[in-house]
């Protein structure tokens, strides 16, 4: 009798060992990082590239127009429905929570802990948001929200939902050292950069007094680059980076009784195609795009918009793809200007084809050989202009008009 004690206490110690085994690797397989070691988010391990939404198009079928233009990705409300028309579309998605208000602990968290449990296991839901641009106070350099609710409220998150990853938009113009107290309430960093903005414009909101929203000594489109920089020294090293980019006109934002029509100025196809390489070679593995709620829809900036994020959508398998070194130089041709930035190249390879993604980042015009290419590869196409280069020993030669964008596949 007291042998079968024996073995039932043991057989026990075996089920409760087993379940605490089993308990840690699901502790293990929450807290594994849904990103790749370049920062490429996984989802369902596939590396994708995010191509993302703050706003729905005006249209009879928002769900749908994202879509058929590219779009993998948009904020929602939390709201099952919402979700579910996101969902009928294959559109990823992401909720805000609002972060733990200092006087409100006890009604924030509940109502957060609440949206969590409701919505983690919703397949669409790709990452949750906090609030946005935390740091940043309009001529102030206090802080909208302080670092530590920011990590409260993550925490919070992150012990009810250990599967989904939190995304952060930070305003460009604070500190490194200041957006580094934020990197433990976020795991996806964020920056908004909207620098198409007419000389002479009243200042609004998030514009300084000379009519600017960045503050780098670049204030042409090419400084989207530059504060993608910034955004990698403060969330460091192999860490997802986003860049939300320009869908609206700035006097747009404006009452419409304080606009003047002559300061309305849309992003050009080439100027919003040019802001999204120029992210992508600077290291970004998702571009939101923010107004497009004030924007007149249908308008020849929305189809000059819609016209990229088709794109991007097509190049998705190359855009996704790991960075392929080749160690290509670059010799600048005198065209009677200095080179600054000059151009800029990312090279990736999918397959048999290998893709040069290259931007001008210089006002100027720029003429450069590429050279470092496979000898055997006589011609390379480039996208979206309908020709072809030729290749002569390795060495490719083009010119770039001022903010230039050329992508070539060699084949």
């Amino acid at each position: 009798m007291r042998i079968n004690w024996l073995l039932i206490v043991f057989t026990a110690m075996l089920m409760i060992f087993a379940g605490c085994v089993e308990q840690k690797s699901d502790e293990q397989m929450t807290e594994k990082k849904k990103y790749d070691s370049d920062g490429m988010l996984l989802v369902n391990d596939q590396r994708v590239f995010i191509i993302g939404s703050y706003h729905l198009p005006k249209t009879e079928t928002p769900y749908k127009t994202l879509k058929e233009n590219g779009y993998n990705y948009v904020k929602v409300s939390a709201d099952k429905s919402v979700l579910e028309k996101a969902q009928k579309y294959g559109l990823y998605t992401w909720i805000t929570t609002g972060a733990i208000r200092e006087n409100h602990g006890k009604e924030d968290s509940e109502k957060i802990r609440r949206i969590v449990k409701e919505f983690k296991n919703h397949s669409m839901l790709l990452n949750w948001e906090i609030a946005d641009e935390p740091a940043f106070t309009w001529k102030s350099p206090d802080a909208r929200i302080k670092p530590q609710p920011m990590i409260d409220t993550y925490n919070l998150i992150k012990s009810i939902d250990g599967k989904h990853l939190v995304y952060t938009n930070q305003g460009p113009v604070n500190l490194i050292s200041t957006l580094k107290k934020y990197n433990s309430s976020t795991d996806i960093t964020a920056v908004d950069v909207y620098p198409v903005i007419p000389y002479g414009i009243t200042p609004t909101y998030a514009l300084y007094d000379d009519g600017l929203q960045g503050d780098l000594l670049n204030p042409y489109i090419s400084q989207v680059g530059e504060y993608i920089e910034k955004m990698k020294k403060v969330a460091g090293q192999g860490s997802p980076i986003f860049a939300v980019l320009q869908g609206f006109a700035w006097e747009m934002l404006k009452k419409e009784n304080e606009r003047n029509p002559e300061m309305i100025q849309y992003p050009t196809w080439e100027e919003s195609r040019f802001m999204a390489y120029n992210a992508i070679i600077h290291g970004v593995v998702g571009i939101n795009y923010w107004g497009m709620s004030y924007t007149p829809q249908p308008s020849e900036f929305m189809d000059n918009l819609n016209k990229v994020t088709r794109e991007l959508s097509d190049m998705q398998p190359v855009l996704s793809s790991r960075e392929y070194d080749m160690g290509i130089e670059k010799v600048y041709h005198e065209m009677r200007y200095s080179v600054d930035a000059g151009i800029e190249v990312l090279t990736k390879k999918v397959g048999d084809s290998i893709y040069l993604l290259t931007v001008n980042s210089d006002k100027n015009p720029v003429k450069v050989t590429l050279k470092g290419l496979p000898g055997n590869i006589k011609t390379a196409e480039v996208l979206k202009e309908n020709r072809m280069v030729d290749i002569n020993n390795g060495e490719l030669t083009d010119l770039y008009k001022p903010f230039d964008t050329h992508i070539y596949k060699l084949k």
